[in-house]
């Protein structure tokens, strides 16, 4: 995304977040905890404005998504959202469900890595936003259901067809998305949906935890190497083996690089710039 900003400034205050932004960490936490965290659509709006913010500012390295309460997210609010919609025409459920694509996108091209720590329930959009972090850290109570086939709508939904089978394989993506049928912390890590299993209740600390590792990392190398895994998935060997290229080029120009070498050669931690 474009750091190049016109008239905008930074959002004091956001309605439907709670934003934490520490040492180039932020924090975004989910707080509807009497609704499971349930998805409004100024939840979704706040989540898609907030992701192009942090990401123009360029003051952000890692983010850490995450629920309050009993779980992670149940999904959009059953009287917000779905009563809502079934009072709308096409063009106005066109522009909603666009709008859900347009977090998941935000999401998977922003420049920082995204880390869902996830507790309890991941169901219907909450289980999309976690697949679309970079990182599912979560504890023995997280279940995932793509619950989108049950409620007589189709499973590929807010980009799941085309995200889950590259994270768990088509024969797990088809099961999950066609059944909706919850999947619960041993298996999903079993099937590669979550990419680190914590104790039970400390799914948040991991998350932060790493977050800060990599809000300490290399932060230029991180954002292309995030990028590369996006843009490289619909892509031919040769076209991809030729983005690498050009993408090492110029890192190999960068401070980061030449601060690697000169770390090595006085035997010291290198100090990343994110240049």
């Amino acid at each position: 995304m474009s750091p190049f900003t016109g008239s905008t400034r930074r959002t004091p205050r956001w309605q439907h977040l709670r934003v934490d932004l520490t040492d180039a960490v932020a924090t975004v936490t989910l707080e509807r905890p009497d609704k499971l965290n349930a998805l409004t659509f100024g939840a979704y709006a706040d989540l898609r404005d907030l992701l192009a913010e942090l990401s123009r500012e360029r003051s952000v390295r890692a983010l850490v998504l995450a629920g309050e309460g009993r779980g992670f997210c149940s999904g959009g609010d059953v009287d917000e959202i779905i009563g809502a919609t079934l009072a709308m025409d096409t063009a106005q459920l066109l522009d909603f469900n666009r709008m859900t694509g347009q977090v998941v996108r935000a999401v998977r091209e922003c420049p920082f890595p995204v880390i869902a720590a996830v507790h309890g329930v991941a169901a219907g959009a909450g289980a999309v936003l976690a697949l679309a972090a970079d990182f599912r850290v979560a504890d023995p109570t997280a279940r995932f259901a793509f619950l989108f086939t049950r409620v007589g709508l189709s499973g590929g939904d807010m980009g799941a067809a085309y995200l889950l089978p590259r994270v768990v394989g088509l024969g797990h993506a088809t099961r999950l998305l066609m059944l909706g049928e919850p999947v619960r912390a041993p298996e999903a890590e079993r099937i590669g949906l979550i990419s680190e299993l914590t104790e039970e209740g400390h799914a948040d600390e991991a998350a932060g935890a790493l977050a800060r590792r990599l809000a300490e990392g290399p932060a230029l190398a991180y954002a292309q190497t995030k990028a590369l895994l996006t843009a490289e998935l619909d892509m031919p060997l040769a076209a991809a083996v030729e983005l690498d290229a050009s993408t090492q080029a110029l890192l190999m120009n960068g401070e980061d690089y030449a601060e690697f070498h000169a770390a090595f050669k006085e035997k010291r931690p290198p100090k990343w710039k994110g240049r």
